[in-house]
């Protein structure tokens, strides 16, 4: 696939999925493999309409990207991780609709200072079964919407078993106030806010005992 530019829709503009038009509302982030958009559908509801791109990506190798996510949101289904259902795919325009989940995403939570010890433990639970499966998932705190007591993995992206990748090895660098959660908000211009951000030092919330 020629790698080339992506043209990013604004608000108010129309994006089709297999015929059926989208009003987009605004972009909600751009990943490795596409931008991600907030739509509403000819009733006014939300969904979420993902356009795949051909961007360059220095640090990720990518084939069909297309085909890659929809063979990994099969594998997340099986292992039974929570997630947006897909509702329809666009293999012309390289379009995936997903449903909208509402909530704060865990690095808004970071950003807050709120994340909680259940929030990790929730995390450590769905590792489980995608270890037992020889499966990571991109564990980045922006791919994860809180719902109650419910994490949802709003991506579908996984792979191959890799310790230096799974939770505990790199995921969890992101999930507290640490050097790199904080170089990260830096480099996009997110504030820090609540607790301050001295606590960093402190290591992530996961390995700090819960104080009642």
């Amino acid at each position: 696939m020629e790698t080339k530019e992506t043209t990013v829709e604004q608000a108010g503009a129309t994006m089709d999925v297999n015929g059926a038009p989208y009003e987009v509302a605004r972009l909600l982030g751009k990943g490795k493999g596409g931008y991600s958009y907030l739509v509403r559908d000819a009733d006014g509801v939300l969904r979420v309409l993902k356009q795949i791109h051909h961007e360059p990506c220095a640090y990720y190798q990518f084939g069909d990207k297309l085909a890659s996510e929809l063979a990994d949101y099969r594998t997340l289904t099986r292992i039974g991780v929570a997630m947006p259902r897909m509702l329809d795919v666009d293999e012309g325009a390289e379009r995936i609709l997903k449903e909208y989940v509402d909530g704060p995403t865990v690095y808004e939570l970071v950003l807050a200072g709120d994340v909680r010890p259940a929030h990790v433990e929730r995390m450590r639970a769905i590792c489980r079964g995608l270890y037992a499966a020889d499966v990571n998932i991109d564990y980045f705190p922006t791919n994860f919407v809180v719902q109650g007591d419910e994490l949802l993995y709003v991506d579908y992206e996984c792979n191959a078993y890799m310790q230096e990748w799974d939770f505990e090895h790199w995921g969890i660098r992101y999930w507290d106030r640490t050097p790199e959660l904080l170089a990260y908000a830096a480099e996009h211009g997110d504030e820090v806010r609540g607790r301050g951000a001295q606590d960093a030092d402190e290591g992530p919330a996961a390995n700090k005992e819960e104080t009642s």
